[in-house]
């Protein structure tokens, strides 16, 4: 059957050079997925330990470990996907489920969800420290601390409001594309039943698409937690060896960790250690919270079938 299949491909050019090239790619970037991973591997391993994930940085973050970076990291994802995921949610199921084809509103907000998208990651840096952390979080000092500074500075609530507008994109285009897999003979079968709109909506279309929509968080945890100039802004900071007690609290977070080693430390040469091994735990964290997801996935996928 294979034999058959390959020469009927080579009779025809234009298959044959399609699959070659597209082969030919799909091994081009398997390749440079491979170096970068193994590259960061070799460089980090010899450098993680168990002190190194469990110590706060030290004399110049030359020495000592990532605790604080690693926690902070891990609360901007949990609190970026607790704000940013039932706002994609409702959004996309009011797009596919609520409004019509020729909908003006909808298409507004697709055309809003398309130039979000686009925007570079800078700029959602730059809008939430002005409209979160100078416009918001005045106001609630002016009203409430007679304006001390309490909020309006950058904090992990303004870096996770941020964030999860920079994954909100990804979660409505991904949830949506979820809802276009529940087929319409299932909508119709729950109508059949007595089944008002919402409860077709609640009980049919989210249950079935639930798979789907565990992915357009799986995308988003993965995008955020490794953005860098959003957080530059609006909530990271560069030496806080202190966990953040509070919302209002600044946090180190590991991509900007990297970044400042790399860039900013008075002897780069010798943070190269730490800067490969701190990269290494970082794309571990990310791994797991998507690992975590995708057997959620699975295991709903199973007690489903």
């Amino acid at each position: 059957m294979t034999n058959g299949f390959l020469k009927n491909l080579f009779k025809r050019p234009v298959d044959s050079t399609m699959v070659i090239l597209t082969f030919l790619a799909t091994l081009i970037i398997v390749a440079i997925l491979t170096v970068i991973l193994t590259t960061i591997t070799i460089s980090g391993a010899p450098h993680l330990s168990w002190d190194f994930i469990i110590k706060a940085p030290e004399e110049g973050m030359t020495e000592g470990g990532i605790f604080p970076a690693i926690v902070g990291t891990t609360m901007l994802v949990i609190t970026m996907s607790i704000l940013g995921l039932p706002i994609g949610l409702i959004t996309a199921v009011f797009l596919h489920e609520y409004a019509g084809e020729k909908s003006r509103l909808a298409n507004i907000v697709r055309f809003a969800v398309n130039n979000l998208a686009g925007v570079p990651a800078i700029v959602y840096g730059i809008f939430g420290l002005s409209f979160f952390v100078f416009f918001v979080g005045a106001q609630i000092d002016n009203a409430f601390y007679s304006g001390s500074l309490k909020w309006g500075k950058p904090a992990l609530i303004w870096a996770s409001c941020t964030m999860a507008l920079l994954t909100l994109p990804v979660v409505i285009v991904s949830v949506e594309e979820a809802l276009r897999t529940v087929t319409q003979d299932e909508r119709e079968a729950a109508y059949a039943l007595g089944a008002t709109h919402w409860e077709v909506v609640y009980k049919v279309v989210i249950p079935r698409a639930f798979s789907g929509i565990l992915t357009g968080g799986i995308l988003a945890v993965s995008r955020g937690a490794g953005e860098v100039a959003p957080v530059l802004f609006t909530g990271a900071a560069y030496f806080l060896p202190e966990l953040p007690s509070s919302f209002a609290d600044q946090f180190m977070e590991m991509g900007y960790h990297i970044f400042v080693m790399s860039t900013q430390s008075h002897d780069v040469d010798a943070t190269k250690p730490i800067q490969f091994a701190t990269t290494l735990v970082l794309l571990l964290l990310t791994f797991s919270l998507n690992f975590v997801a995708v057997l959620m996935r699975r295991r709903i996928r199973i007690s489903r079938r």
